[in-house]
Formats: C-alpha cells, sequence, structure tokens
C-alpha cells in the first residue's frame, strides 16, 4: 500500500510511541501517494432496517433550539487566497503571525496520520487545513501541527493554544455549547471492528466483553449506555486500540466506521462488522471567540464542494473503503 505503507509492527509502534507526548511541528506541505484500492469487504458502512442510520435524513434538531448540522453562513465576500484578510478578524491575525496553528491527529490512519515514508503528516483533515492555509496565505505550508488527544481537542480550543481542531471531530450539541464547528464535511457512524476469526456481528453479541475505545469521544458515550452492557477500555489513540485487539485484550474496537475503516486498512486480519448505530456529522472546530474564522473556513469549504475538490478528497482517502462522500452544507442564519 502506498502512502505511507511499512510493516504493520513498525507502524504500530511509531504510533505508539508518538502518542506518548503532545508535539507541535511546522510541516511543508507534500503530495504523499494516496491509499492503495484493496478490497472493501466487511469495510463499506452500509444501514440497515434496525439501524438509526437506515434513514437518509439528517437527525432533527434536539430542544427546538440546537441543530448540529447547522453552521453559520460563509463569508459574503471571500477574501482573494493570500489577499488583504478583514481587519480585526482572526484572520488577520493568523496572516500577521505568518502561521495557521492547528490541532491534530496523528495516530489514525486516513485522517490524520504520520507517513513513514515522508515523515510527514498526511490525511483527509491534514489535506483540508492545508486548503484553508491556501486560503489564507496563497499556499498550502504555512501550518503549525499541534498532534492532541481525543480527550484534549476541546481544552486546547478553549485556552486558544490553537486557532481550530481538524480531527474527526463528531459535531453534537453538547460540545457545541463549549466551542463552534464549520459545516457538516464528512457523514459516518458507529460500528465495531473485531478479527476475522471473531464470531461477532453486532454490538449486542459483545455483552459483557472488553471493547476499546479513545477517551473523550462519543463512542465512549455510547458504549456506556450501550444494552446489553459491554465494557469499555478507553485508550489516548486509536491505534492503541488496534494493538489491544491484536493481543488479544479486548474483544473489538468500537467508533466511526470512517476511523475503523483506517484501522482496518492497516491490519488485514481485521473486519468491520454490524450496522451503523449513530448518526456522526464531522466538523472543523473553533473558540468560541471568533465566529468570523467559522465563516471564512465555511467560504472555504463552499470553495472546495462547487470546485469538486472535497469529493475529490474523500475519493482519494475513503473511496476504496466505503460509500463516505460530502454532504451538502446547511446554515442556520
Amino acid at each position: 500500500m502506498r502512502g505511507g505503507a511499512v510493516p504493520l509492527r513498525r507502524r504500530l509502534l511509531a504510533g505508539v510511541v508518538a502518542s506518548l507526548a503532545v508535539l507541535a511541528l511546522t510541516v511543508s506541505c507534500a503530495n504523499s501517494a494516496a491509499p492503495q484500492r484493496r478490497s472493501a469487504a466487511g469495510v463499506r458502512p452500509s444501514a440497515s432496517a434496525d439501524s438509526p442510520s437506515a434513514s437518509a435524513s439528517a437527525p432533527a434538531a434536539t430542544g427546538g433550539s440546537c441543530d448540529p448540522l447547522r453552521s453559520l453562513k460563509p463569508l459574503a465576500d471571500m477574501p482573494t487566497p493570500g489577499g488583504k484578510m478583514p481587519g480585526g478578524t482572526a484572520m488577520e491575525r493568523i496572516v500577521a503571525r505568518g502561521r495557521l496553528i492547528v490541532g491534530v491527529d496523528q495516530n489514525t490512519y486516513l485522517f490524520g496520520y504520520r507517513n513513514s515514508d515522508t515523515g510527514q503528516l498526511d490525511g483527509l483533515d491534514i489535506d483540508l487545513v492545508r486548503e484553508i492555509s491556501r486560503a489564507l496565505f496563497g499556499r498550502p505550508d504555512r501550518v503549525q501541527f499541534k498532534a492532541v488527544p481525543s480527550a484534549q481537542r476541546i481544552e486546547i480550543l478553549r485556552r486558544g493554544q490553537v486557532d481550530l481542531v481538524a480531527h474527526s471531530m463528531t459535531i453534537t450539541c453538547e460540545r457545541m455549547e463549549q466551542v463552534l464547528f464549520s459545516s457538516d464535511y464528512l457523514d459516518s457512524g458507529q460500528r465495531v471492528l473485531v478479527t476475522d476469526t471473531s464470531p461477532v456481528k453486532t454490538l449486542a453479541d459483545l455483552a459483557g466483553q472488553k471493547v476499546c475505545t479513545a477517551r473523550g469521544t462519543t463512542s465512549l458515550t455510547e458504549l456506556q449506555r450501550a444494552r446489553p452492557a459491554v465494557r469499555p477500555v478507553t485508550v489516548s489513540d486509536w491505534t492503541d486500540c488496534l494493538l489491544l485487539l491484536q493481543q488479544g485484550e479486548v474483544a473489538a474496537v468500537s467508533t466511526t466506521d470512517n476511523v475503523l475503516a483506517g484501522l482496518s486498512a492497516q491490519d488485514p486480519a481485521t473486519r468491520i462488522t454490524g450496522p451503523r448505530f449513530t448518526y456522526e456529522p464531522h466538523g472543523i472546530a473553533v473558540p468560541k471567540t471568533t465566529p468570523e474564522l467559522v465563516r471564512f473556513i465555511n467560504g472555504v469549504l463552499a470553495h472546495l464542494r462547487t470546485s469538486g475538490t472535497l469529493r475529490a478528497l474523500h475519493e482519494r482517502w475513503l473511496g476504496p473503503y466505503g460509500d463516505f462522500y460530502p454532504p451538502a452544507p446547511r446554515y442556520r442564519d
């Protein structure tokens, strides 16, 4: 497999070591090869009649006020890429600083991971960040990436340590009380990853067994309220879950199927099984103090949609693994 194909043990060890520290690094843009296609058997997400995601319709707003699918409208007049940013905005401050600071993952294959061939970060989320950099600076490489665990994504935003977070982050009403989100750029749902020899077909088959997931995720919340009950085992990074599954320490891994696709791609002796049992829209998160930055990012995403670039990025990174396509945006103002 191109785009960072190395022996699994080496890749996992590198991921485990990398997860021991939160790193800040400046990474230049590189065109690494996309993942090579392999069979999508057992990987392609599919809704079933007994799955909450069986309907193609999005979830209704909750509480009469929150709709996780509605973001702020794009700026009415998007600045020319690399041109002068509106005065007094986060974009002006970022350009004056000379770099965009972004919280990302470096252990989720296909979304944010360390490419062992180039030493650089790669994935769908990383490419989206580079497009935001291009819109701000006229070039894609003016980015300082900060690798952060899932559980710290909101904390670093609220502390002002990053300008935004692009980290396979599900948009929820609870999170919208703490941060702002861009429009939805990826829809997925929670499923289960097991070894090829496992008899497990659905989450219900895992009653009383250990199931690995990451701390600070919506996936953990779902596992905690699963009936019949399972025994959640939490880690910092998804590669740690895959390692525990390979060692027989857990019976399964459960999270969104886009993340599971990356794990399964790293170990062909695993499979994704069962229907989706959640609906998970994904967005780029920013502090509540910078709504203009959300509007700017939504303008970038709107351009990527109309130009076909966003769909091309989905095809590049996720095409071999399932029906992941960019949804249409919805706005609340």
